[in-house]
């Protein structure tokens, strides 16, 4: 696992984009931070970039580095999600400007599945997380589900877990609003 994490690392680093196992489904990822890595994102999922992908970071602390103001009922669902849970916050900053949401927001994950929390960790950046498949069509709930043309067109796939034939659900996801209004996008 750490030299599959090392091999990922360098190849965001250089601009690339991955394929991963994350916390939920297998993930194409890259430097949140890197705009021009976050459109070889959309052109490989075939994606209009004007829908938002959600990004992972390892500890809920990081929250605070890319969201201006986190509302506090924010830190109480981290702490409470029995599963993975992604949050949209609004006033989303430190990130590429073509993965925020028009309305300045974004989606943020704190994972705790191991090979995604010690990539976060290693990269020291938050890290893109959209399912593997083009968009608008199925969801692969395993490697072995995601097509040939997704594996060709990332620059590295991660060997971690690609025997892994379980059944993974997507993560749930809940928009924090002002006022700490919440509205459940999918359970």
């Amino acid at each position: 696992m750490k030299e599959e994490i090392k091999k990922a690392c360098e190849v965001m680093q250089a601009g690339g984009v991955i394929l991963y196992p994350t916390d939920t489904v297998w993930g194409i990822g890259c430097d949140a931070t890197n705009p021009e890595a976050v459109k070889k994102v959309y052109e490989i999922k075939k994606r209009v970039d004007n829908k938002a992908m959600l990004v992972l970071v390892d500890s809920p602390v990081k929250v605070e580095f890319y969201v201006d103001t986190p509302p506090q009922i924010s830190w109480d669902l981290i702490e409470v999600a029995t599963k993975p849970l992604t949050i949209i916050y609004s006033g989303a900053r430190n990130l590429a400007p073509n993965l925020i949401g028009a309305d300045g927001s974004v989606g943020i994950r704190v994972t705790n599945e191991i090979f995604s929390k010690t990539l976060c960790q290693r990269f020291k950046k938050a890290i893109v997380s959209t399912s593997a498949n083009i968009s608008g069509e199925k969801t692969p709930l395993n490697f072995d589900e995601i097509s040939d043309e997704i594996k060709n067109a990332v620059d590295y796939v991660v060997n971690y877990r690609q025997d892994d034939i379980s059944r993974p659900a997507p993560s749930g996801i809940i928009k924090v609003g002002e006022g700490g209004l919440i509205q459940v996008i999918r359970e």
